[in-house]
């Protein structure tokens, strides 16, 4: 999703943007990837915005003594929208446009809001929060277990059950999801990750390579000069400045088929790629970047009735090209 924010993306800064502080965390590995996540906490956790899903929001992650994510903004705020390392996701909120100004509406991963007037929703405002829900975190070696319960008033609720896990013996990371319908109404909402992916602090330019199992399409800011359209690849002209920024508001080529959920991004200076799959095919496929971060953003649509579960996951191998 495009961000509003353009101050945001100014190059590589790393941890000296942020005050010394103390958040909720842990650590993973399963001996070939290792990575560091920030528990969701409403009072001292390090991301508290009413944007994206609270539970799997990464510090780091390294494999073969390659970076895959750091901090890609300056300014930090926990209650900035977006304010959070890759990936990350995003759900589609529930009952907003139903809803009048005063009443709620429900974000899944993040609780329910507050609807404070008639404008519409915007993913970059930040809504206050009328009841956060009820968090449970189960920490393993290799592994992290989140659920979040909500409910409300308007009759909407839900069990969410997210497993961030490190395969057995390799180098993929995989995000389970199970969604359970407890409320009286049905809901229907996308979700998305937004995979804020920075390869070993390359800024964003020519060494990086963006590959689909189709020959895409694209129509945007930025396409056609800043980046372009190869086959089935997207390849930058040139390195983007400081708070320039390329976006599409969908990417068109791909068959509705979890095939095509099939993403590569590769830097082609140091060998380091990540290939993202799903089992689940893509409703749309948003493309957005800025001077530190390119990010493939795709969605999947989710429906269930009361009582109902809808599952989905997504995989990350990470990979190192010979040279």
């Amino acid at each position: 999703m495009k961000s509003i924010l353009l101050s945001l993306c100014v190059g590589a800064f790393g941890a000296s943007a942020l005050q010394s502080a103390e958040w909720p965390e842990a650590t993973l590995s399963n001996g070939v990837i290792q990575t560091e996540l920030y528990l969701p906490d409403q009072q001292k956790g390090y991301y508290q915005g009413t944007r994206f899903d609270w539970a799997g929001a990464f510090k780091n992650l390294t494999y073969k003594g390659h970076s895959y994510v750091e901090q890609w903004f300056p300014q930090y705020d926990p209650k900035l929208h977006d304010a959070i390392n890759g990936p990350a996701e995003e759900f589609t909120p529930l009952n907003y446009t139903e809803a009048k100004a005063g009443d709620t509406f429900v974000k899944i991963g993040v609780g329910v809001l507050r609807k404070p007037d008639d404008k519409p929703y915007a993913f970059s405002r930040y809504y206050d929060v009328v009841d956060y829900g009820k968090r449970s975190v189960r920490q393993f070696k290799d592994r992290i277990e989140f659920t979040h319960e909500l409910s409300d008033p308007a009759g909407y609720g839900y069990v969410y059950r997210k497993t961030v896990k490190l395969t057995k013996g390799k180098p993929e990371l995989v995000l389970e999801h199970r969604l359970t319908n407890t409320g009286k109404l049905p809901f229907e909402t996308s979700t998305y990750n937004h995979n804020f992916f920075i390869i070993d602090s390359q800024p964003t330019g020519p060494t990086v390579n963006v590959q689909f199992p189709f020959d895409v399409k694209a129509e945007g800011k930025g396409f056609g000069s800043m980046i372009l359209t190869q086959g089935n690849q997207l390849v930058y002209a040139r390195n983007l400045e400081t708070k320039e920024q390329v976006y599409s508001a969908g990417l068109q080529g791909f068959s509705p088929t979890a095939a095509d959920y099939n993403i590569r991004i590769e830097n082609m200076k140091t060998g380091a790629g990540v290939h993202i799959t799903s089992n689940q095919p893509m409703e749309k496929l948003v493309y957005w970047a800025c001077s530190t971060t390119s990010c493939p953003e795709p969605y999947v649509h989710l429906k269930a009735a009361p009582g109902q579960e809808v599952s989905w996951k997504i995989a990350y191998e990470f990979y190192e090209k010979k040279k």
